[in-house]
């Protein structure tokens, strides 16, 4: 599933994406986050299954062949330290690590930078908060780490999370990463949420 980028016609745009442009040079989703493809980021996010991951890695590898030709780093979106400890595993950095391990991505080498971006606070659970408050929670709450700003500089991304809802956290990510000069920056998730916030 695409939902923004130059092979998308605008009829392929949601609302949201329409009302609030996204800062991502395009994105693209494996799910969409109802039925199965939710039941699946659920048992993943909060029932230990891994294995799901792996699966998953394999469908969003499909939906990346087009940016594989920048030589894109993939970078996933971070948890907070005191996030990561409750969760044990960081659902977005398992996917890009699968990613990076499919058949496409090793042809091609492709590298994941884990920890290319940080949380510079703990931000409360984006669940039950509508759009505007979505963004409002992730203002300038991710930052690139220090010791990467170098490596990002004028480099594709391939930004990676479990799902996208109201686009506030991918959103968050994108405008560090642009910040530090990189770009084109592609949006990749497990699902993609039907949003009206």
């Amino acid at each position: 599933m695409s939902w923004v980028g130059e092979e998308a016609a605008p009829t392929d745009l949601c609302d949201a994406c329409l009302t609030r442009p996204p800062p991502w040079d395009a994105g693209r989703a494996a799910l969409r986050y109802s039925g199965t493809g939710r039941r699946l980021v659920l048992a993943l996010k909060h029932g230990d299954r891994a294995d799901i991951g792996h699966a998953a890695s394999r469908w969003m590898a499909d939906r990346a062949d087009a940016w594989l030709i920048h030589d894109p780093l993939v970078i996933p979106i971070p948890l907070h330290p005191l996030r990561l400890i409750k969760r044990r595993f960081n659902q977005s950095a398992l996917l890009a690590h699968g990613l990076c391990k499919t058949p496409k991505f090793r042809a091609q080498k492709i590298n994941c930078l884990p920890d290319a971006l940080y949380r510079r606070r703990r931000t409360p659970s984006q669940d039950g908060l509508d759009a505007e408050a979505r963004f409002a929670n992730l203002d300038a709450a991710i930052a690139v780490t220090p010791r990467h700003r170098a490596r990002v500089r004028n480099r594709a991304v391939i930004l990676v999370d479990d799902v996208l809802t109201s686009g506030a956290t991918v959103w968050a990510a994108t405008h560090a990463l642009r910040s530090e000069g990189a770009g084109p920056i592609y949006a990749l998730v497990m699902a993609r949420a039907s949003y009206a916030g």
